[in-house]
């Protein structure tokens, strides 16, 4: 049984019309609002503090510890720090454009959340399109890089836009085609459909997910979500050894903290997608409203593995990077897809 999205979930609490267009608008600003607050606290804590704990974790350091307890209120420091930085704007910068860069990366990030079901009757919207509307809102993000690098009037800058474009197209095509094997196996683009197609067992106590049904796509899928993150081995975008700091190194000041924050939401995104389409969403033991704890325990374990896979696997050249994408993942994702549509149509 399929729960309300949250904006007709909060109108029937609140005693209001759930039908009428005005109500669910004001209600689903409300929705988005106490999401993307959520979202931002994760950030806080995973992407300032949890990032440089686990990294100190993997390269045997203590990482920070004297401000707050346990480091925590370096939260705060870092907020203090860079926001009252100077905004510094290099001269020839296409304005509009570098101005926009960092908020669509950002926006496109938070709005993915929109249509992903959170469990506990936390999901916005669930549209019958609901994975298309998630990877187009993922794929947004590669337009904000391209502006930010472009308008930048920096070469570095423009070289890390380019390098952008090229990875996002050799490894978001594999991306679809994995995400399209699930389709094949769920019958619907609905994320709470996907979601329920995996309910139940698949052999004994192993779930019915379909990192367990096909662990071949959930390994490409976990590969490809690495380029579309920028993390290590593919982070040739930014590549501080070589192109200082790519698409943002002309950022300061709440620029950069946007872009900081686009970067990890970002992260956030795929690990959504993948607890949604691989790990059965908030499936997990015990009631039902315990289900928002295990989605998180799953978007935190691929944020972990995103973190090892920075501290612990060298980044690949440029040409390597798209060698791997267009000779490896494209033909790998294309076999999957056949495989997978042969077997499904054998078994029905």
């Amino acid at each position: 049984m399929q729960s309300a999205p949250l904006p007709e979930t909060m109108a029937n609490l609140l005693g209001l019309d759930p039908e009428g267009p005005i109500v669910i608008f004001v209600m689903a600003i409300i929705a988005s609002a106490v999401i993307a607050s959520a979202l931002l606290g994760l950030v806080a804590v995973s992407g300032i503090w949890g990032k440089r704990k686990i990294t100190a974790a993997f390269t045997d350091r203590i990482a920070v510890n004297r401000v707050g307890p346990f480091g925590l209120l370096i939260i705060v420091a870092d907020a203090v720090r860079l926001l009252s930085k100077e905004l510094i704007i290099p001269d020839g910068v296409d304005r509009p454009a570098w101005d926009l860069g960092p908020l669509i990366m950002v926006f496109s990030s938070i709005a993915g959340f929109a249509v992903i079901p959170m469990g506990a009757g936390v999901q916005i919207a669930d549209p019958e399109v609901g994975l298309v509307y998630v990877f187009a809102m993922a794929s947004t993000a590669s337009v904000g890089l391209v502006m930010a690098g472009y308008a930048s009037n920096n070469k570095y800058s423009f070289l890390g836009g380019l390098r952008a474009v090229a990875q996002n197209l050799a490894y978001e095509i594999p991306l679809v085609l994995t995400g399209a094997s699930v389709v094949i196996f769920a019958g619907s683009l609905q994320m709470s459909e996907i979601v329920a197609a995996q309910q139940g067992s698949l052999l004994g106590p192993i779930p019915q997910w379909y990192a367990f049904v096909n662990p071949f796509a959930f390994g490409l899928f976990m590969v490809a979500n690495l380029a579309e993150v920028g993390r290590n081995p593919f982070d040739v975008p930014e590549a501080p050894t070589e192109i200082v700091a790519g698409w943002q190194t002309e950022y300061s000041s709440v620029y950069f903290v946007l872009a900081y924050l686009s970067e990890f939401l970002h992260i956030f995104l795929g690990g959504a997608i993948i607890a949604t389409i691989f790990l059965g969403g908030p499936a997990g033991p015990g009631p039902a409203i315990l289900g928002i704890v295990w989605f998180l325990v799953k978007i935190m374990a691929v944020y972990l593995f995103t973190q090892w896979a920075r501290s612990a696997v060298p980044r690949v050249r440029i040409d390597q990077m798209i060698e791997i994408g267009w000779k490896g993942m494209l033909v790998l994702s294309f076999v999957n897809l056949v495989l997978t549509a042969v077997i499904v149509g054998v078994m029905v």
